[in-house]
């Protein structure tokens, strides 16, 4: 610890963020001044348990949620992932585990902890999983009116965005890289300002850090650019969306066992179990990989988001998408489309593996693959076939949520209960907003 102090003050940092990520997938933090530094290292910093029961619009504790103003937990710092902030001078942040003070435990409502539970049952069963959120987001400019407006025109892997975006795209590289994430590849995505830019996969808490990363970066680079970046699923009505796509791969003993030549499907009976567990559940995590009520604006059929309960080889509007080995034998990673930035990261990749799992433990079997457009298929045999639409709303998933054994066991009876409570008010409260107002509440809170 001392070496950290004293590598943070030759650094010319004077406060060091400490950061945590709630229920409705809002980043907060607390600071701490490097001259005080010590306290924070020995005891972490309180919060009140109240926090795990804020919506997204404002701070007030929302009902049934268990939780209220008395009780705290401490933030424990994780000191493996202190970075500098190229975006914020003199400050750098820290992630942290929720610990219950008298006893020292991670307390049961930590998302942090629920990912770190799942990925230890996962080893119990001899299987790791990696993985990369592909992100979305948009870049906004505020127009005469103060609204919010994009920063472009152009269309899909348009050079003229690249040129457009050009210092900006530099500069968020350099400084995801200088935080030690792994920059692959860039282009300009389909609606107008949007963008993508991938970075390396990870094991699954490692994933997950980064994506707060990551969310922190975009906006910190955007806000020094003098634009808005959000990845708010859905901005503009006729335009594109922006998902982020949960690409995942089954490991065992430092192998990549997704795939299986010898199958049919390329697909090693695993995997197959785990995305017959995801398939199965997907209703009910859609609560928690979709749990905003604007997700539920881009989950449509034909706007390529996975808007049915289906999986294929390269199928961009099923589900779960296969991406086969470069030479075409195997499976080599597979692409849950199901997902945007609205999730907190820690939840939705445990309940990812808690589904996955059940699949695996059940031995659960993949149904047959799509390999068309599933909004192509007529509605009679669809139906036949189990190809149904995912929830057309919030609500409808939440319902779907709070009958599903295998999540709600896993997430646990508090967990649970406050993260349901704070989505469904968030959905009653929201559910009659039009999108200009959506726009203009959340936009900048994702």
């Amino acid at each position: 610890m001392d070496d950290i102090k004293r590598e943070l003050k030759n650094a010319g940092i004077k406060f060091v963020r400490i950061l945590w990520c709630d229920n409705a997938n809002v980043i907060r933090a607390k600071a701490a001044h490097i001259d005080f530094l010590e306290n924070y290292i020995k005891n972490g910093v309180g919060i009140t348990i109240a926090q795990q029961a804020l919506p997204v619009m404002y701070d007030t504790v929302v009902p049934d949620a268990g939780l209220g103003p008395v009780g705290e937990v401490r933030l424990m710092p994780d000191w493996s992932t202190l970075t500098i902030l190229p975006y914020a001078d003199a400050h750098a942040q820290v992630l942290s585990d929720m610990v219950i003070s008298e006893t020292g435990k991670v307390w049961e409502l930590c998302p942090r902890g629920f990912l770190r539970r799942q990925v230890e049952k996962m080893a119990e069963n001899g299987l790791g999983i990696r993985i990369a959120f592909e992100n979305e987001f948009f870049l906004l400019r505020r127009n005469a009116d103060g609204k919010l407006e994009p920063c472009d025109d152009t269309v899909f892997s348009a050079t003229s965005s690249m040129n457009i975006h050009c210092a900006f795209i530099n500069d968020l590289s350099d400084a995801l890289i200088f935080q030690g994430i792994a920059v692959e590849g860039y282009y300009p995505e389909s609606g107008p300002g949007q963008q993508e830019l991938n970075i390396r996969y990870a094991d699954a808490m490692r994933s997950a850090d980064h994506q707060i990363i990551y969310r922190e970066t975009v906006r910190g680079i955007a806000n020094q650019h003098g634009v808005v970046a959000s990845f708010l699923p859905k901005i503009f009505e006729d335009k594109a969306g922006s998902g982020c796509h949960i690409n995942f791969s089954i490991w065992r003993e430092e192998k990549n066992i997704s795939g299986d030549a010898g199958q049919t499907n390329g697909i090693s009976r695993e995997a197959s179990a785990f995305m017959a567990g995801v398939l199965t559940h997907l209703p009910a995590l859609a609560a928690i990989t979709i749990p905003s009520k604007t997700s539920y604006r881009r989950i449509r059929p034909h706007f390529w988001a996975g808007a049915f309960r289906a999986w294929g080889h390269q199928n961009r509007e099923a589900a779960i998408r296969v991406c086969k080995n470069p030479e075409g034998t195997r499976a080599n990673r597979f692409e849950f489309k199901t997902a945007d930035a609205t999730a907190n990261p820690y939840i939705a990749l445990g309940a990812l593996i808690a589904v996955g799992l059940d699949g695996i433990q059940r031995g659960l079997e993949l149904p047959a693959e799509v390999m068309i457009d599933p909004g192509l298929i007529p509605e009679s045999e669809r139906m036949a076939r189990g190809i149904d639409l995912l929830p057309q709303n919030l609500g409808e998933a939440l319902n779907a949520l709070g009958e599903d054994e295998v999540l709600l066991e896993a997430m646990g009876e508090a967990m649970s209960k406050a993260y349901m409570a704070v989505r469904q008010y968030e959905w009653k409260a929201l559910k009659d907003m039009d999108l200009n107002d959506e726009v203009s509440l959340l936009a900048e809170r994702y």
